[in-house]
């Protein structure tokens, strides 16, 4: 039975026929041949994409079970929240390429901090949630408990504690989906974020006393390592990469350092892999590493299906999950 494509999956089969927009679709039709063959799917998160509302159509693949995993950098992790609670205060730059210095200056003294386009308010975003994930970490501090950075955002989400500042329809949050399904999440480098630096700061003032009550990123790679060997035992795992940077090599590396490191026997290789990038391998740009490359390091196997598509993640993400979703 052939299943009819929605308007969207209709639009992008008729019109994307070649180069970037052809890899497009090469690359969608792969993650469901992957799905229907009982594979799962990790999303990794580079960039400022919660910034970008990806959560508007990534919540959704998650609710369909069409992601099995994320990983994210802490700056992924804590917008889509600062996103769901202040929203309204948020303000849109359109003009930013061609913004002064002073202008520049003008929109740090109002405390809007700027990411491309989008300024996020430090006192209904920042500050808001600060007051909230303070209290769980110190509340965990002070039993002797230590969570992993995005379980204290799906303690805070569960107990209803942000509900009252909620701007955005939760179904468009991402963090929201996940915290449903309780998804595997992997977060790389967390202490390179605001929230990061924030809970740097609670330790420097002795408000939390155990510097590891917040799980490290060392721990976040010996959990992957068991909940990658426990899933590929039974089924394939594909590796969908929107960017470059911490948020794809780290997970990715798995396979090599079970096999070279752990010296384990039969490790089976990523299943799928597709990357959004815009990175020029000539110039340095790992981010920008060819699917190839990445068969030399023992991540892929010349059988693994592999897709790039150069362009602009905020367009090609959403159009990769109509198709999936056959939207």
């Amino acid at each position: 039975m052939t299943t009819e494509l929605g308007p969207v999956s209709r639009f992008l089969k008729h019109n994307f026929r070649h180069f970037n927009a052809a890899a497009l679709i090469d690359a969608a039709d792969g993650w469901t041949r992957h799905l229907d063959k009982g594979g799962k799917m990790m999303v990794t998160l580079a960039g400022a994409m919660s910034t970008a509302e990806l959560g508007i159509t990534l919540a959704e693949m998650i609710r369909q079970d069409k992601v099995h995993a994320i990983s994210c950098t802490g700056a992924n992790l804590e917008e889509d929240l600062f996103n769901l609670v202040a929203h309204d205060a948020y303000e849109r730059v359109p003009h930013y390429r061609t913004l002064s210095i002073k202008e520049e200056e003008a929109l740090l003294e109002r405390h809007m901090n700027r990411v491309t386009d989008t300024c996020i308010p430090e006192a209904e975003a920042m500050r808001r949630l600060e007051k909230v994930v303070l209290a769980e970490w110190m509340a965990a501090d002070a039993a002797g408990e230590r969570y992993f950075p995005h379980e204290f955002y799906y303690r805070i989400l569960r107990s209803g504690k942000l509900e009252e500042y909620y701007q955005i329809d939760p179904k468009d949050s991402w963090m929201v989906a996940a915290a449903e399904k309780n998804l595997p999440i992997i977060v790389p480098g967390w202490e390179d974020s605001t929230t990061g630096n924030m809970y740097a700061s609670h330790v420097i003032t002795g408000e939390v006393k155990n510097v590891h009550t917040v799980r490290t990123g060392i721990e976040y790679m010996t959990w992957l390592a068991e909940w990658y060997t426990e899933l590929s035992a039974s089924t394939s795992i594909g590796f969908f990469q929107i960017g470059g940077g911490i948020a794809g090599d780290f997970p990715i590396c798995v396979v090599p350092m079970l096999h070279q490191d752990l010296q384990r026997e039969n490790v089976p290789l990523w299943g799928y892999f597709c990357q959004i990038s815009e990175a020029t391998t000539s110039y340095g740009g790992y981010s920008g590493a060819p699917p190839n490359e990445k068969i030399t390091w023992g991540k892929l196997g010349g059988e693994t299906p592999m897709y790039v598509i150069e362009s602009d993640a905020s367009i090609c993400a959403p159009l990769v999950f109509a198709l999936v979703m056959n939207q």
